[in-house]
Order: structure tokens, then C-alpha cells, then sequence
């Protein structure tokens, strides 16, 4: 049984980007810009608020709820270690 592997370390790099480091090694810079729409991400478009993240779940969680899926992360931080 394959497991989904999680966030276990991320800092801010500036603006929307967020280092992500996962459970199987894996590890990237992910700009959130782009999934910056509808209400539940509305307030992460302030910079301060988008910077108050935190780990939850294994992944990246904000004071608000909102939250992108450990698996999605995944993809693009392995997407953008190949590019």
C-alpha cells in the first residue's frame, strides 16, 4: 500500500512561495499565486496572512482553514525539481 507523503517542513520564500520539504525527501519552492481564487483564499492574497501558515494534516494549513491537498503539493514540488 503506497502512502501519500506528507509536509514536514516549510518556510516562506517571499511573496506566494512556500519551501516544502515532504516525508519521502522530496522537496521544492511552490508559488500559491495561482490557486489564490474563490472566497476560502481571498484573505491569503493579503501577504502577511498568506505568510501566517502553518503545518496541519501534513500539509499547509491558514488560521482561516483554507488548505491545498498534501498530494497536489506533492506533484508540483516534483514537477518543478524536473523542470
Amino acid at each position: 500500500m503506497n502512502t501519500i507523503p506528507v509536509v514536514v517542513r516549510a518556510e516562506h520564500r517571499g511573496d506566494f512561495r512556500i519551501r516544502l520539504v515532504f516525508s519521502d525527501g522530496v522537496e521544492g519552492t511552490i508559488d500559491f499565486s495561482e490557486w489564490l481564487t474563490g472566497p476560502i483564499f481571498q484573505p491569503l492574497k493579503d501577504r502577511e496572512y498568506f505568510a501566517r501558515f502553518f503545518l496541519e494534516g501534513g500539509t499547509v494549513t491558514w488560521p482561516n482553514g483554507a488548505d491545498i491537498a498534501p498530494e497536489t503539493l506533492h506533484e508540483r514540488a516534483k514537477a518543478n525539481a524536473a523542470a
